[in-house]
């Protein structure tokens, strides 16, 4: 996976591509009480990326996973956009986002030796 990333970061360097990561999946809580993106919201975020709308909007980051997320998108209610507020409960979604995390620290551990230098830099933040 290492030498697929290196390739894939060399291009989007070299052609000063913009890389979006677009939520798809689950939101609103753990399984069974969430939901999945609405295929709306989707295409309305991925129209709002590939037009330049998104890049006037204001951002807020995300505590845990360092993500820059756009505070309002057209056609999205902005609810939907931080997941945070997507949960309803702020409590139980920082314990699932420390539960994440943590899987990623562990799963990174895997490929430190092979990570570029400063990779565990963009790592989430864990807190006790």
């Amino acid at each position: 996976p290492g030498r697929y990333a290196a390739l894939l970061a060399q291009r989007l360097e070299a052609h000063g591509a913009t890389v979006w990561l677009v939520n798809t999946g689950w939101s609103g809580g753990p399984y069974g009480i969430g939901s999945r993106i609405a295929l709306t919201d989707t295409r309305a975020m991925v129209r709002a990326a590939l037009t330049g709308a998104l890049d006037t909007v204001a951002y807020t980051t995300d505590p845990v996973f360092g993500l820059a997320m756009p505070q309002s998108c057209p056609g999205v209610n902005p609810q939907t956009l931080d997941p945070r507020i997507a949960w309803g409960d702020a409590t139980a979604w920082q314990v699932a986002a420390q539960r994440l995390a943590r899987l990623f620290h562990a799963n990174y551990t895997v490929y430190a030796d092979e990570a570029p230098a400063g990779a565990a830099e963009g790592a989430p933040i864990l807190r006790d």
